[in-house]
């Protein structure tokens, strides 16, 4: 056998079983069934000790994985993602365009996390799981949760609307100032503030603007569809809208900036954001932040 993995356990406050500590130290072992069948084959040692699932976890041990030479390896994801805010209890991260939150594919947001983000020291400590969704063409920031009480907490957080969520997207044609678009998606009440920021002249589209945009609700694509319904597209949108006006190969241009929130543990107020990206800011000649 090879070792495939080495870790060194952080010191803990209270002893803890490495059933529950192994869970999400390991790149290619995420889940807890996984660390079980890792030890059932005796591929893990705890300070060259063969590791069983009751085996306490103090803080220092080296805990080493180790891969038969005849067993197909498992491939890895290697996705490097910006950490805008992490503690012991949630993570904010930037998710690019382009690429899915979750789902069947292989590369996807959620089968990054365990390589970009420290493991909790919780003793509920689970592998990372984003708490909301952000649609594959947009860019922004994603609220991850580390433990099983802190996924708990921030969902009733989105239940409960208390969860700030502010966007920024760039939309065509000549705008009023700002208000409420209140339109049914899906059938469904959906409610969005909108506000123009700024508003630049262009030769294809006449104007395009830069628009702060607050849902009140979380409809699936609320925000396309309902500056789609007022005749004012997000710019790079080939879903809704006109088809005249589609800008290809750009990308959506449509962000989410901003989450803000009252921490579910330390109760500390959470404001994190993220600058926008180049495409945005050109338009209007102008850093944004």
């Amino acid at each position: 056998m090879i070792i495939s993995e080495t870790y060194i356990a952080t010191k803990q406050e209270k002893p803890i079983r490495f059933q529950e500590y192994g869970v999400g130290i390991f790149k290619t072992i995420p889940t807890k069934s996984g660390i079980k069948k890792a030890i059932k084959k005796e591929l893990i040692f705890i300070d060259g000790v063969l590791a069983s699932t009751s085996k306490y976890i103090y803080g220092g041990e080296k805990i080493e994985l180790y891969q038969s030479e005849n067993e197909l390896t498992f491939e890895r994801l290697k996705l490097d993602v910006e950490v805008l805010f992490e503690d012991d209890y949630l993570a904010i991260i930037y998710k690019p365009a382009g690429i899915l939150v979750s789902g069947n594919k292989f590369v996807t947001i959620t089968n990054a996390l365990t390589q970009n983000l420290t493991k909790s020291n919780q003793t509920d400590a689970v592998k990372p799981q984003p708490i909301h969704r952000l649609d594959y063409p947009t860019s922004g920031v994603l609220l991850i949760g580390k433990t099983s009480a802190a996924l708990l907490k921030l969902n009733k957080l989105f239940e409960n609307k208390e969860i700030e969520k502010t966007y920024y997207a760039i939309t065509i044609g000549k705008m009023c100032s700002g208000g409420f678009i209140n339109f049914k998606v899906d059938g469904k009440n959906a409610s969005t503030e909108f506000k123009v920021i700024l508003s630049a002249k262009s030769k294809r589209f006449t104007v395009l603007n830069l628009v702060e945009l607050k849902p009140k609700t979380g409809r699936k694509h609320q925000l396309r569809k309902h500056l789609s319904s007022i005749g004012h597209q997000i710019l790079g949108d080939k879903n809704y809208g006109k088809t005249h006006l589609v800008l290809n190969g750009k990308g959506l241009y449509l962000q989410a900036h901003e989450l803000k929130f009252i921490h579910p543990f330390t109760k500390e107020e959470i404001i994190v954001s993220k600058d926008l990206p180049k495409k945005f800011t050109k338009i209007f000649n102008a850093k944004i932040q």
